[in-house]
């Protein structure tokens, strides 16, 4: 599993559905947890909050996956 330092990490950033589409179901729950919480905290209208609401809508389509 990847380690809590990596998906904070991930976070500040925008989580492209190619990234996700390699990761397990335990892995994709703990980075769209962390994307909400990231979604929380950023101010709004930040670059990081757009990013985090992005990461989230990728997630939501990858957990969807067959």
């Amino acid at each position: 599993m990847v380690g809590a330092s990596e998906l904070n990490e991930e976070t500040k950033k925008l989580i492209t559905r190619f990234e996700l589409a390699s990761k397990s179901i335990s892995e994709l729950h703990a980075l769209r947890r962390d994307a909400l919480n990231a979604f929380a905290a950023a101010a709004r209208g930040t670059q990081e909050r757009r990013d985090a609401l992005g990461s989230l809508n990728n997630s939501n389509t990858t957990h969807k996956r067959p």
